[in-house]
């Protein structure tokens, strides 16, 4: 046998193999599935269920619950005559299709069978809940309707105990319990007619509306107390405080106190109307608004009374603070007035000062007028309060300005002492540098240092005759002391660089005199001589016969140039340690 033939009839073999143990394995499923439904079905048979149906016949139901019970009845009679026959035929027709072997037509016979046992046990199960509420219903309703009974008596006896506590709203309160007890006959109507169902949801409506009742009636109490009692109680004090506080001499503008009494009481009138209807929400609104407004009442008178004590406290104080304010201003503008006859005063001061002093005059006017409004009983505590704390830090604040100008203007003597202290020193600083150039004898000066020199001068008898003025101003002087001082150092560095220049032209010249073979320093020794001893050119002389004598000999200048420095820091030191 080849072997291609043993491999296809392996492949047969393992296919039977594999139909074959399908097959049972779909028969014992289908199998069991039948076998599920049958011992369900044995549960469709419910003793009870029959029991409460001949339990409910004799109850001699009517209206809803009647019309309940027969539709739950004819569900359970569709189960037990028609779903009961046709699940025994299905599961007949199941058991011999799968012994047959038919086992997808027996799958779908078992699916059916499944289906129809589930939804008869469902009906079967809604049944019984609908027929066991039935039959508790009656009772239910006399336990709820003993219950609410009880609680609607109290409730009736506790209005009509405490009327007073809802005698704004009694009528509407009685309209409901009226309408109340009259639903409770309906439920006894209802009950012995045998109409359970109906009784129950009359029964709910009394629990509602004795809940929401019972809801209402502690609001109402509370806005009603709030309308009768708490409000005008308030609404009188403030009244009589206020006509207290006017007789006083409190003055009060901000509201007419009485028409605002007079406006809350029409709106609590008003209110127990809307009370009275019972539109709960509102009146609570409606309350909550008409207490805001006796508190912002209360606010007003309080703001007033705590005010006063403040004002009685100050009044003499800014009156003494207004003086001695006033007295200081008047000196200030006397002593600028005085200080601008021999200074220029560049910032202002004096018209300054005269508008701080007029200042202080207006708040004094205002202060009188104030204090004439108090005397008349026509001041407003909390404004005045306000307007003198405001008048306080104003005060204040003038105060410090006028310290600060004070002392800015009482510098002005000091700096112009400093002025002519610094004009002599400066007199004194240039004629040392120009007689420092003149003891060194050099040939002549430089054009620039000579205008230098000459600018200079000129500055300091400008600043000089400026000082000697009738009228003298100190910010300009002080600015043109600034510019004289760095002249002064332009041109003593000037002085010091002609110097240096003139002593190292010579030392350089000396040591030229070792190149005297060579042309270029000839040269550069005659024109040289030129720039120094005609010219005055003493920086450029220099430079023309160091840059000849560094081409001669690299490095040999600057070796003149470090010893030469030196050398004269050495002099200064010991200048120094003589003059100490």
């Amino acid at each position: 046998m080849s072997s291609g033939l043993s491999i296809t009839i392996i492949v047969i073999i393992i296919a039977i193999i594999v139909a074959v143990t399908t097959a049972v394995v779909i028969n014992k499923s289908n199998t069991n599935k039948l076998d599920k439904v049958e011992r369900d079905s044995a549960d469709l048979n419910d003793a009870s269920i029959k029991e409460d149906i001949k339990r409910l016949d004799k109850m001699d139901l009517a209206g809803k619950s009647l019309a309940t019970f027969n539709e739950w009845k004819k569900t359970y009679d569709s189960v037990e005559t028609q779903d009961v026959a046709t699940l025994h035929q299905l599961l007949e027709r199941g058991v011999a299709e799968n012994a047959r072997y038919s086992l997808f037509k027996a799958k779908k016979t078992a699916s059916e069978a499944q289906e129809l046992s589930l939804r008869a046990h469902k009906n079967l199960k809604e049944s019984k809940k609908v027929f066991t509420e039935l039959l508790e219903s009656n009772h239910d309703n006399q336990v709820q309707y003993a219950s609410l009974l009880k609680e609607y008596q109290e409730m009736r006896k506790e209005v009509l105990a405490k009327s007073y506590n809802y005698e704004v709203a009694l009528d509407k309160i009685e309209d409901k319990l009226t309408t109340m007890e009259s639903k409770f006959d309906s439920v006894k109507n209802l009950s012995a007619q045998g109409d359970h169902v109906e009784a129950k949801r009359v029964l709910n409506q009394i629990d509602e509306e004795l809940r929401l009742l019972k809801k209402q009636l502690p609001k109402i109490k509370e806005l009603d107390n709030d309308l009768k009692n708490t409000f005008p109680e308030q609404l009188e004090e403030i009244n009589d405080t206020y006509k207290k506080m006017v007789k006083e001499k409190y003055k009060i503008k901000e509201v007419n106190i009485l028409d605002e009494v007079k406006n809350i009481y029409d709106q609590i009138d008003k209110n127990f109307t809307t009370l009275g209807e019972m539109n709960i929400d509102s009146a609570n609104k409606n309350n909550e608004i008409i207490a805001s407004q006796i508190d912002n009442l209360y606010s007003i008178l309080t703001k007033e009374f705590k005010a006063r004590p403040f004002v009685d406290k100050n009044q003499d104080k800014i009156v003494e603070l207004l003086g001695h304010s006033a007295h200081n201003s008047s000196q200030l503008v006397t002593k600028l007035q005085h200080i601008d006859e021999s200074y220029e005063l560049t910032h202002g001061e004096l018209q300054e000062a005269k508008t701080l002093e007029s200042e202080v005059n207006h708040l004094n006017v205002e202060f009188g007028t104030d204090c004439q409004k108090i005397a008349d009983g026509e001041g407003v505590y909390s404004e005045i309060q306000n307007k003198w704390l405001d008048l306080l830090k104003k005060l204040e604040e003038i105060d410090q300005r006028e310290k600060q100008i004070s002392q800015d203007v009482d510098g002005l003597f000091d700096a112009e002492a400093v002025a002519n202290d610094s004009i002599e020193k400066f007199k004194q600083e240039v004629s040392l540098i120009y007689r420092k150039l003149e003891r060194r004898s050099l040939p002549g000066k430089p054009e620039s240092f000579v205008q230098m020199y000459t600018l200079v001068v000129n500055e300091i008898t400008k600043t000089s005759n400026e000082l000697k003025q009738v009228r003298i101003n100190m910010e300009h002087i002080s600015d043109e002391l600034i510019q004289i001082q760095e002249d002064i150092e332009r041109l003593k560095k000037e002085a010091e660089e002609i110097l240096s220049s003139a002593d190292l032209v010579e030392l350089t010249m000396q040591y030229s005199n070792k190149f005297l073979n060579d042309p270029e320093i000839k040269k550069a020794r005659k024109e040289t001589y030129n720039l120094y001893q005609n010219e005055y050119e003493y920086q450029e002389a220099l430079d023309t016969i160091a840059t000849a004598i560094e081409k001669s000999e690299p490095g040999s200048f600057q070796r003149l140039e470090q010893e030469y420095y030196a050398d004269k820091k050495e002099r200064e030191l010991a200048e120094q340690e003589d003059d100490e």
